[in-house]
């Protein structure tokens, strides 16, 4: 029976990730243990599935075991990265998720957005790096706006304030190209790069499958809502009035003046090497209001 070690087993990713193995648990030729490590664990721990709950973090991790077949980070690179880098952990397989913002922020008028976006990328080479020092496959997946657990700080954020309001507003010129892709999409991703030949050392956008104007993704989220909510355009001035009475009920979390003005910007990723390489082939962006419901 193979091993595999997934960081951030609970979190949006990591939950999707495992339920994929289990699907793909009676197709594969050989079994799979799966050790999942997160800081919470869940009430009940899925020992029938092949999966062993490890209480712990990347700061400090528990008992883990001296070598696994692939580990898996769904977590905060960084931290990953660190606790990769000073690991003695043997595995022939490493796919760490990073995030498309190491390059869509580097120019950010945000001073903290362009330190996140150094630091993913210097993550990303220091798993590269570790990963070829010690002869490992490593892989690292950079997707999109995530959504379909209900758990992500961007969609999800919006259809709770649309559902609370009854709308939810948008500056006029909100059109800038989206990709939203969905959590399921993901997990895929990551297993195919399990025993994939010609994949080490490389980076992979991960886009949905749809592109789409900023206004129409949030159309969309809101639309699907029960009951639906309005999308409200407004002048840039009742905008940022509107803004100004969220950030004050300290609603507004990720929509700051950088995040504001990427809006009308496009931020597109090519999805073909990931097609070619790992036959990646992310959903149209269709959201149902279960999508953003983390129960």
């Amino acid at each position: 029976m193979r091993e595999a070690l997934i960081f951030g087993a609970t979190g949006q990713i990591g939950q999707a990730l495992l339920q994929h193995l289990q699907h793909l648990q009676h197709l594969l030729p050989e079994g799979w243990r799966v050790h999942a490590v997160s800081r919470q664990l869940p009430q009940q721990s899925d020992v029938h599935h092949g999966v062993h709950w490890l209480r712990g973090e990347l700061g400090a991790p528990p008992a883990l075991p001296a070598s696994v077949d692939a580990i898996f980070s769904c977590g905060p690179l960084d931290l990953f990265s660190h606790w990769y880098a000073a690991a003695a952990i043997d595995a022939g397989c490493v796919v760490a998720f990073g995030s498309t913002s190491a390059s869509t922020k580097q120019a950010s008028l945000d001073p903290s957005e362009r330190d996140l976006a150094r630091r993913l990328l210097e993550a990303e080479q220091r798993v590269l790096d570790r990963a070829a020092h010690a002869g490992a496959s490593a892989t690292i997946l950079r997707p999109t706006l995530v959504y379909g657990a209900g758990r992500d700080a961007s969609l999800t954020r919006i259809a709770a304030l649309g559902s609370r309001f009854g709308f939810f507003p948008l500056p006029r010129g909100a059109t800038g190209l989206r990709q939203p892709v969905h959590v399921g999409d993901l997990a895929a991703a990551a297993w195919a790069c399990v025993d994939r030949p010609g994949i080490a050392g490389k980076v992979y956008a991960l886009p949905g499958g749809e592109t789409l104007p900023y206004r129409e993704m949030v159309a969309r989220v809101l639309g699907c809502l029960q009951p639906p909510a309005r999308l409200v355009e407004l002048p840039s001035p009742l905008f940022k009035l509107a803004l100004s009475l969220l950030r004050a009920s300290g609603r507004a979390g990720g929509f700051g003046a950088a995040g504001v003005a990427r809006m009308a910007e496009d931020l597109v990723f090519d999805a073909t090497p990931a097609m070619r390489d790992l036959d990646y082939r992310p959903r149209r962006f269709e959201p149902e209001a279960r999508m953003f419901s983390a129960d």
